[in-house]
């Protein structure tokens, strides 16, 4: 019998995510980005809130890797930071919840070991995938017992800012592939065909693709500093 991790080996994600601040947020609205990913061939979709993940589940059967992005005064961390975001969570069930497990301070001073404990605790039988920025975290997470990692933050913390998952052929997503052994989803800034395929070529487990596909705002951007340029 096929797991939730079989479906997704060497398939495409697509995230659906529109922030508040964005033209397209609506959980109408991503829940038919999501049937366009399903009938383009997506096998899965990464998307933030519960009321756009219900929107979703009623609209595709695709599996759901869950987050809720909040921001916390004491934290950079807002990628499912703490309990409160997973227990929100499991009442619409993603068959997978992501959170952030950078090694940066976390809210309320609570420790990721301690959160990991606490849901496994709880939902025993729940998929975790750790967002991770480099390849210390993504071995301290394989530690704690994440079920895959993803290389979200890569590019997006302090200690890693500006850098692109495409430099170096791919250099970094090789040195998470080199140093875990759990499956590693490839993900930020995977903005190409080519670039996904080059991810899963390496050994990526699958690979998430957002912007590229669901934010126009982001791709006429890209169209129109082409013309200019």
């Amino acid at each position: 019998m096929k797991t939730v991790l079989d479906v997704l080996k060497g398939k495409l994600i697509v995230s659906c995510q529109a922030l508040e601040n964005e033209p397209l947020h609506s959980s109408f609205i991503m829940s038919r980005m999501a049937l366009a990913a399903a009938q383009g061939g997506a096998v899965a979709i990464r998307a933030n809130s519960v009321v756009d993940i219900a929107a979703i589940k009623e609209t595709v059967s695709l599996p759901v890797i869950g987050i809720i992005k909040r921001d916390y005064a004491d934290s950079e961390v807002f990628i499912t930071a703490t309990m409160k975001e997973i227990d929100e969570l499991m009442a619409v069930e993603p068959e997978i919840i992501a959170l952030d497990a950078t090694d940066r301070p976390r809210p309320h001073g609570e420790s990721l070991a301690a959160l990991v404990e606490q849901i496994r605790t709880r939902y025993p039988s729940l998929l975790l995938m750790a967002d991770i920025a480099t390849v210390a975290e993504a071995k301290t997470a394989q530690m704690l017992g994440f079920d895959c990692v993803g290389t979200t933050l890569h590019g997006y913390t302090a200690d890693t800012q500006g850098r692109m998952l495409r430099e170096n052929d791919c250099g970094f997503l090789r040195d998470v592939l080199a140093t875990v052994t759990v499956p590693v989803v490839a993900e930020g800034n995977v903005d190409t065909p080519e670039l996904a395929a080059r991810c899963l070529e390496l050994g990526a487990h699958t690979v998430v693709v957002g912007g590229a596909i669901t934010r126009p705002q982001q791709i006429t951007a890209r169209f129109v500093a082409a013309i200019e340029s």
